[in-house]
This record gives C-alpha cells, structure tokens and sequence, in this order.
C-alpha cells in the first residue's frame, strides 16, 4: 500500500496537478497579498503585522474563511460589489483605477482573487 501511495504522490508531483500544488499555490498568494495589502511582513510560521503584533499564519486564510478575504477587501478596495445568483457570487473590486473580478461558489474565495486582480497579481481560478 505504501508503495502505492509513494507512486501516486511522485506522479502527481510531475504532472504538476493536484490538490497539494494548489494549495501550495494559494499559501504563496496568501503571502503576498499579506505583504502587499495588509502590510505584514513574513516570518517562519506567522506573519508579523505593522503593530509589530503577529498573527499564525493558519489563522490568515483569505481562500477559505470569509473574515480573512474581508479584512484584504477593506483594506484594498476603494469600492466593491458582491452579488450572489444560483448559489454562485460575483466580485468585483475596484482600487487605484483597476477592477479586479470573480466568481465562484465560495465567497472567500471569489473575495481573494478578485483583490489580488486588482493589484495586479496574477492568478488562476
């Protein structure tokens, strides 16, 4: 079984697919919007904030909790819209003359891309 499981990890990791590589993907964009938006600086395990307080960096986590997505939009946005149709919302961001969109079934998530579009960071849905 282990061997199994050792192959199937190895031929994830080479397609470049999988659900590690994607959250290892949001880590890094939670870290720069962190640093870009909130002002935080990065430190082994947590973030440390302006205040010179710190923060877990598992408590910051803008694709899942909607409280963490909020704190980036009203600290970027100089204007946003939310709109909810089917179960499905829609984003839109405005800050410095740039729009940033979204859409999806998690808030959070639609909240963080849409954030990290408009200051220009690139993403993938």
């Amino acid at each position: 079984m282990t061997a199994a499981r050792d192959a199937h990890q190895r031929a994830t990791r080479q397609s470049g697919g999988g659900r590690d590589d994607k959250r290892a993907n949001e880590d890094r964009l939670a870290d720069k919007l962190a640093v870009r938006v909130l002002g935080w600086r990065l430190a082994p395990g947590r973030y440390i904030k302006s205040d010179r307080g710190w923060t877990p960096r598992w408590r910051f986590q803008p694709f899942t909790e909607t409280a963490s997505a909020f704190e980036l939009l009203d600290q970027a946005a100089d204007g946003y819209t939310i709109t909810c149709k089917g179960g499905s919302f829609r984003v839109s961001v405005y800050a410095d003359q740039c729009l940033g969109e979204a859409s999806g079934d998690c808030l959070a998530r639609a909240i963080t891309l849409a954030v990290a579009q408009t200051i220009g960071l690139e993403v993938q849905p």
